[in-house]
């Protein structure tokens, strides 16, 4: 890490270590809550990151002090050049992650495996398979499960993430949790979040408290343990007694934890957004191809992150649709 390395703290004293990079705007799958139903306007392919603008912009925030990358998507492995972005992004004194949909993950376990990757989040948002082709418009979730069992087998460690909304999937909490009863998974409950075209108000939102009140009127107080959090962690985790994994609650949306947010995201177009609910963005991409210094425009991104929520600090800002409507939709930024 060179002396520069305070760029990515900001000025309430977060440092921002975890870089959460996505490779392509495109999916093969179509959940309501991330892409309107009309599609969006993809960017043109002059102006997304190669492969190697994507390792150079990385190497630059690891080089001042980033630990930890991510890639996302749409889904990352529609990426032609997925197997090229990983093995130069393996060759980085970095954690590399990785966030799939899954449904073709089973062609890539060997190129996981030879980047050293060995934390795979997986998007799973039914255990129902009609209610898995609704969401999602797509019929693959004997694919999708099938590959999140191959995943435990080849010995990663898998998290599986659900959108809970309310009347539509809130009724299978207990069926995931059950899930980890047998497979050492860990489930993730995530508060449905407003983005542009995903019809979002507060009403689908399944909150942290409900999701707890569903957990305990089915488990034994004594069964629910609650585990210990690690740092900048986004979720508050738990396992039920003599469970081979674990689950927990992300709440973005009622109980934030914008006070130790660690996390920076980089978009396929070359894009530095601060907070994922903030609707600014940095163009990093265009001085990047002009030849000059990217360093000065990350720090001003980071100097203007706000204190929590990309300024929505009440559930009342964060229902006006004049406010949260200007973000882009979820799979043009990056899950």
């Amino acid at each position: 890490m060179n002396e520069h390395n305070n760029i990515l703290t900001d000025t309430f004293g977060r440092e921002h270590t975890y870089l959460r990079i996505s490779l392509t705007e495109r999916c093969n799958l179509r959940c309501t809550y991330c892409m309107p139903a009309e599609g969006i306007a993809l960017s043109p392919k002059s102006h997304l990151m190669t492969y190697e603008e994507v390792y150079t912009i990385a190497k630059l925030f690891v080089d001042h002090g980033v630990t930890k990358i991510r890639l996302t998507g749409g889904e990352p492995l529609v990426r032609k050049d997925a197997p090229i972005i990983l093995e130069k992004l393996a060759s980085l004194p970095v954690e590399l992650a990785i966030t799939t949909n899954a449904v073709s993950v089973d062609r890539f376990v060997d190129t996981f495996k030879k980047c050293g990757i060995e934390n795979i989040n997986v998007s799973l948002d039914s255990l129902n398979a009609e209610k898995f082709k609704q969401i999602t418009r797509r019929d693959y979730f004997e694919r999708t499960f099938n590959n999140i069992l191959l995943l435990v087998k080849e010995g990663f460690r898998v998290k599986i993430n659900a959108v809970l909304m309310k009347d539509f999937n809130d009724n299978e909490i207990v069926d995931f949790i059950n899930f980890t009863k047998n497979h050492p998974v860990a489930m993730r409950f995530i508060e449905f979040m407003p983005f542009d075209g995903n019809k979002w108000n507060l009403e689908k939102t399944v909150s942290y408290q409900e999701v707890m009140d569903k957990v305990h009127s089915h488990f034994e107080e004594d069964q629910i343990i609650r585990l210990q959090d690690a740092p900048n962690d986004t979720s508050k985790n738990y396992k039920i007694e003599g469970y081979k994994g674990s689950f927990a609650v992300i709440s973005s949306v009622t109980n934030p934890f914008c006070d130790t947010c660690n996390r920076l995201r980089l978009t396929a177009n070359g894009h530095l957004k601060n907070c994922l609910f903030s609707s600014s963005e940095s163009d990093l991409l265009t001085p990047l191809r002009e030849g000059k210094s990217i360093e000065p425009v990350i720090q001003k991104a980071v100097q203007a992150k706000l204190k929590m929520r990309g300024g929505m600090d009440t559930l009342e800002k964060l229902q006006n649709p004049d406010l949260h409507g200007k973000n882009r939709s979820m799979i043009a930024i990056g899950g």
